[in-house]
Parts: C-alpha cells; sequence; structure tokens
C-alpha cells in the first residue's frame, strides 16, 4: 500500500473509530505523542480519544462523514493533508429528536513510522453547525434492519 493509501486507511480509522465509540480504534489513527487541536481541546491526541469517548456517549449515534482528502506527501516519512468533514450527530432531549451537524476540516501532519503512517498533529477547523429536530421517521419497517447501536460502545454486539 502507498504513502497515499495508508493515510487515507488512518484517517478511516479515527472516524469509524469515534462512530463506533472505540477508543484504540480512534488511538490507532495516531501516532504514539500525536497532538490535536479540537478548539474545545487541544493537547496529546490520547487525552482527546478519552475525552470524546465520554462526550460522545450523549449521542444516540454518530456519522463523521469525511471527503476531499488532500494529502502531499513530502518524502518518506512526512506528509501533509487536509480533509474536508461533515459530521451528523443524533440526540434525543426534551423536544424529541435532534440533528446536529458539523461541517469543518482536518489540518493533519503525517509521518512514516516502522512502515506505519499516522497523524502527528491534528487542527481541527470549524466552518458552520446546524442543529435542527427531526421530524418523523421515513415509512419503512427501520426495526427490521441492525440498529446501529447494536455495535457502538463498550458492549458492541458483533453485527454478523
Amino acid at each position: 500500500m502507498g504513502a497515499a493509501e495508508a493515510i487515507r486507511q488512518a484517517a478511516l480509522r479515527y472516524c469509524r473509530g469515534v462512530d463506533r465509540l472505540d477508543p484504540e480504534l480512534m488511538l490507532s489513527a495516531y501516532h504514539d505523542g500525536a497532538t490535536d487541536d479540537h478548539g474545545i481541546f487541544s493537547g496529546p491526541a490520547a487525552d482527546l480519544c478519552a475525552r470524546v469517548m465520554r462526550s460522545h456517549r450523549r449521542y444516540l449515534a454518530t456519522m463523521h462523514c469525511i471527503m476531499n482528502h488532500a494529502i502531499d506527501v513530502l518524502d518518506d516519512t512526512h506528509a501533509t493533508g487536509e480533509i474536508y468533514n461533515v459530521t451528523y450527530l443524533l440526540r434525543a432531549d426534551g423536544d424529541g429528536r435532534q440533528l446536529d451537524t458539523w461541517w469543518g476540516r482536518y489540518v493533519d501532519n503525517y509521518e512514516c513510522r516502522n512502515g506505519r503512517w499516522a497523524i502527528v498533529h491534528r487542527v481541527c477547523v470549524h466552518e458552520w453547525t446546524r442543529t435542527e429536530p427531526l421530524g418523523a421517521a421515513m415509512p419503512i419497517e427501520a426495526h427490521r434492519f441492525r440498529q446501529g447501536h447494536e455495535d457502538r460502545g463498550s458492549t458492541p454486539r458483533p453485527v454478523s
């Protein structure tokens, strides 16, 4: 696998780790000692991962959707990148279900250590957000599908 694809895979592990509430998977996107500036938190990536695992439990579901991942491989061990991100966060409150949507970018520095590409520094750039109430669900038999919460959190049920 080339450098750009290995970097893309690291970015995908980050998103999947957040959405599945899997701290090890999320942390695998980073190298040891990596830092992350997420606005409300700036510091060690390991501390961000722990914080996200606590804070995202309030959501019924989350989806971090990344796109337009520009990667500039500088040499055999260094690269930079920018990823456009749209995140959907579903929550329940006293008025029903709400959808919080976040638009922004991840601006990353990557390194290859011992053949493994991962993030060494990330800055999360905010573009805009929106909160909206959710109306009625689609008229389908949604209960017949596997439900997302079944493989999310500390006691996930494998989807097979």
